[in-house]
Formats: structure tokens, sequence, C-alpha cells
């Protein structure tokens, strides 16, 4: 009965031995580490990615080349990363589990950070403005050393304020709409905004200049006036050019800003002037009152 009971024993410890404990079971019951899908399979830094697979755990990290990244995981099936903020490229994407245990490695296109543009201040320039007149702020969001500045799909002189603004100056461009958007290197595009280049004449304010015997001028300031530009007072149209015979009021251009008008006098009696730029391709300023005689 002795060594019955010895041989009991000994059987029984080595079973024991023989088991395997608790955490080499449930390692050795972990399904092989698969992805199934990943969704998207290409995005900027700041996407959410999405892999469907088996085998994740909550301690299953992911490499985008030699770059590990935090997980999420999901109900063991879904596991969610966000790209990480670096240079564009192809980057090998695989999980690894804490048992060693690695995905197959798949080829992920990390595209650059698209910039955003946002607004124009201002979004309307004057044809003839000059000099810091012209300058135009861009705001919008990921601007980065060597963003440029599109206008009309051209590269101009771009200066990079910060990661959320940049400015440059409106060049000379036929007036009207154009397209304005940033591009960050190499080749990452943003939406589109508009920039309005007005040539519509403007009277701001008309004074009464120099006084001479049988004439007196009167000074019309504002902007957008051109060379060719036709005044017409109380209905009587008045060019820049040599006057008609006959005609004894004339027009002097100062320049974009200012023109002297040359005015006659019939009674020296002031009275209600009604004035009105007209620019050569018909685009015609405000109506402008002014007592004068």
């Amino acid at each position: 009965m002795y060594r019955t009971l010895m041989t009991v024993l000994m059987v029984s410890l080595l079973l024991t031995l023989a088991s395997p404990t608790r955490g080499e079971a449930a390692q050795a019951k972990l399904p092989p580490l698969s992805v199934l899908s990943i969704i998207p399979a290409q995005g900027e830094p700041g996407t959410t990615v999405t892999l469907n697979g088996t085998g994740f755990t909550a301690t299953t990290v992911a490499l985008l080349g030699s770059h590990e990244l935090p997980t999420v995981v999901t109900g063991g099936k879904l596991l969610t990363i966000v790209l990480p903020d670096l240079q564009a490229g192809v980057y090998a994407l695989y999980l690894k589990r804490e048992d060693g245990a690695t995905s197959r490695a798949y080829n992920f296109m990390l595209q650059p950070l698209k910039p955003v543009a946002s607004s124009l201040a201002p979004d309307t320039v004057s044809a003839c403005a000059s000099g810091k007149d012209r300058e135009v702020v861009l705001s919008g969001a990921n601007f980065q050393y060597g963003t440029r500045v599109l206008l009309d799909g051209a590269a101009i002189t771009t200066r990079v304020i910060s990661g959320s603004a940049l400015s440059f100056l409106a060049p000379q461009l036929s007036p009207g709409l154009h397209q304005v958007q940033v591009l960050n290197p190499p080749e990452a595009l943003s939406g589109t905004v508009a920039l309005f280049l007005d040539s519509r004449p403007e009277i701001l304010g008309v004074v009464v200049g120099n006084d001479y015997v049988s004439y007196y001028e009167l000074v019309i300031a504002g902007r957008n006036f051109q060379q060719t530009s036709t005044l017409v007072v109380d209905g009587v149209r008045i060019g820049t050019r040599s006057p008609a015979v006959g005609d004894r009021d004339q027009l002097n251009y100062q320049g974009c800003n200012q023109i002297l008008y040359q005015r006659h006098p019939y009674d020296p009696a002031p009275k209600a002037i009604t004035l009105q730029v007209v620019n050569q391709n018909g685009e015609e300023s405000n109506l402008y009152s002014i007592s004068a005689p």
C-alpha cells in the first residue's frame, strides 16, 4: 500500500510539472496577430486610422517605420492610431504584441500636411494701390517653412508670419476676381479664396483749388483714376485729352488718386454741381455733389 501511495504522488507531481501555468496557457491561446484592413490606406498627420484584424490585445502597439504609436483597441478586433507629424513618404505600418508577435508590414503613404486657406484681409485691393496698400494677409492653418501663395496658379513672393498667417503683395493684374491658394512643400494644396482687384473709380472728396482770372480749379481726390478717364459734370462729358473746339473746361490727370478740373464758370454765384468719373472701360464712380460757381 505504501508503494501504491508513493506511485500516485509521483505521478501527480510529474503531471503538475508538465502542466503550463495560467499565464502560459493564456498566452498560448492568443490567435495569430493579423491585419485584415486599414482605413484609410493613406493620410496626413493628425488623421485617425482604423485597423481591423485579429489577435489584438490592450497593449498591442503600432509602428510606422521606426516610430511607435499609441493605440486604442476596441473589442479585440479594432485598433485605432493617430498619424504623427512626420516627413511625407511611404512607411512600413505593422503591429507588435507584448508576446513579441508581429503582424505583416503594409506600405502606408503619409501625405504632406495640407494647408488651410480661410480668409484674406483685405479681400479687395484697389488697382492703383501701391506699397503697403497692396499687402494682403492670408489667414489659415498648417503653414510651414517654404509655404508659398499661388495667385491664379502661379507662385508669388510670400512672407510666412506664423503657422496660421501669410502675407503677400498683390501684383498688378487685370481687374476682377483672382484665385488664391496655399502650397505646402512638396505639393499639398489648400482650397481657394478669392481676391478682388477693384478698378472702379471712386470720388472721395472735392475741394476748390487755385482761382485764376477766367477760371478756377476743382481738386478731385479719389482712386482708380486713369489717364483716359472722363469727368461728367451735370451730364456734360469733359475729357483729359485736348478739348474740342469751343470747349473751355479741361481735365488734367494728376495720378491715380487725383484729377484737376479747370472750370470756366458763366456765373460767379455758387450752385450745386454733380460730378462723376468714368473710366475708358465704362466703369463709373459714385455721384458727388458740391456747391461751387
